[in-house]
């Protein structure tokens, strides 16, 4: 199989505002992606989307190699084991398999082949139902996703009153962002709601929002 690339080196600042890409097909008539990054074949790489399934969209029971990771960000995503509302975070390690389908259409953050491993846990959690704790800022809240000791990232999601600062710091392993409400800001970039952002090991830099926001974390995967 031919190998693709889409911001597949991973130590250089990758930025994709989810807003202004075009929506392209994917394998099913009924399921749309924007891909932010893309490493190996096209359609078994190591790859991070936003994908959108139409009304009464379906695929085929079919495997994850390397699992998978699932943010809905709107409408009801389905499968044979049940329903996930918007907020719903996924993490389905290696050896999972279903039969994925949205009755009235949803739009989601994936992210494929990239959780090596048959010793993971399965993750499901209703990120609007969950209790958040107290940041070890002023104006952050924080909801963990996923974090084993036997693996090196760690997911969450922080939310950002208006006015909250995180102080800068060095990310040894990477950071990767994906903005689900309002603006963040890191002094040279502004990310909106939809941006995605990845940055290398050993970036160095501070966040804030003025107004507010919601977004996804990923750290430590990228480690030098």
């Amino acid at each position: 199989m031919a190998e693709h690339e889409i911001n597949g080196d991973l130590s250089k600042l990758a930025v994709v505002h989810t807003a202004e890409v075009d929506w392209q097909a994917s394998p099913s008539p009924s399921v749309w992606r924007k891909r932010l990054d893309l490493s190996g074949p096209e359609e078994a790489g190591r790859v991070t989307s936003v994908v959108r399934y139409d009304a009464d969209s379906r695929f085929r029971q079919h495997p994850h190699p390397d699992g998978e990771e699932i943010l809905v960000l709107e409408g009801i995503f389905s499968d044979e084991r049940g329903d996930y509302p918007a907020g719903t975070y996924l993490l389905n390690p290696e050896g999972f398999s279903h039969a994925p389908f949205s009755r009235k259409g949803c739009v989601l953050f994936v992210k494929l082949r990239q959780y090596p491993g048959g010793n993971r846990r399965q993750v499901t959690i209703d990120s609007k139902a969950a209790d958040w704790r107290e940041g070890d800022v002023p104006g952050l809240q924080v909801l963990e996703l996923y974090h084993e000791p036997a693996h090196p990232e760690r997911i969450r999601l922080l939310r950002l009153a208006p006015g909250a600062v995180l102080d800068s710091q060095i990310y040894l392993g990477g950071q990767e962002i994906f903005v689900l409400e309002g603006e963040l800001e890191n002094g040279e970039r502004s990310y909106r709601s939809g941006s995605w952002a990845r940055y290398p090991a050993g970036s160095r830099h501070a966040l804030r929002s003025d107004d507010g926001c919601l977004f996804y974390e990923k750290t430590g995967h990228l480690m030098l």
